[in-house]
């Protein structure tokens, strides 16, 4: 057994290189403790649970995320927030299904979601509005990512692509060629876009007027 005191830091990126390298059901306080080189207790010591680990592995992916020269317009802001938020998970295997279900009052989390969501109340929204779409793009962007991580392959299996195509199935068959057009890319902008702009359309057409400072 390794004879160096072994820090929560050393915990939380012990257990991602086992999730980056194995996924996220291989990671394990004993699996955590055997790269280590350290007794289980050492490991349970340091982050208690494995749910705490997760939470914490979830900050530290989050830390990675940079606020930095994000564009001055509050609308491109939050887009380009979201769009760092997606690289930083798919940066880590299994990185949104890591976050996803997680409850994280760390640092960086805090700091990632009071930085979309003053974007949002420069938008002139009303203080409900903006945490519903916040809420919305964040809940939106962790399922892309989970889909988007997760086994592609039925997705472009040609047996689906033949069992949509049939009678059965009219609409599948009436879209079928557009299904498989847009990439993962192209369905992350399209859906925070329209997030976006429908919030905006509901907020002006229920309360004229409220954002007259847009």
């Amino acid at each position: 057994m390794s004879s160096t005191r072994t820090t929560q830091s050393d915990v939380i990126q012990a257990a991602l290189h086992i999730l980056n390298e194995s996924g996220l059901e291989a990671v394990t306080l004993r699996a955590v403790a055997k790269r280590l080189g350290v007794y289980l207790n050492t490991v349970s010591w340091q982050v208690k649970t494995k749910s705490r680990l997760i939470e914490l592995m979830a900050d530290t992916i989050f830390s990675e995320l940079s606020l930095d020269e994000l564009p001055e317009q509050p609308e491109e802001r939050t887009k380009e927030i979201l769009r760092r938020l997606r690289s930083v998970l798919l940066t880590h295997r299994d990185g949104a299904k890591l976050v996803t279900g997680t409850t994280v009052y760390e640092t960086n989390t805090l700091r990632i979601g009071d930085a979309i969501i003053s974007a949002l109340l420069q938008l002139h929204l009303p203080h409900r509005e903006a945490v519903r779409i916040f809420w919305t793009l964040a809940y939106f962007t962790f399922g892309l990512v989970q889909e988007e991580q997760g086994d592609s392959v039925a997705y472009s299996d040609s047996k689906l692509q033949k069992t949509l195509a049939t009678d059965e199935y009219p609409a599948f068959s009436r879209v079928l060629t557009s299904m498989y057009e847009d990439s993962f890319d192209d369905r992350f902008e399209y859906g925070i876009h329209c997030v976006l702009t429908g919030a905006f359309q509901l907020v002006d057409n229920n309360e004229p007027g409220i954002r007259k400072g847009k």
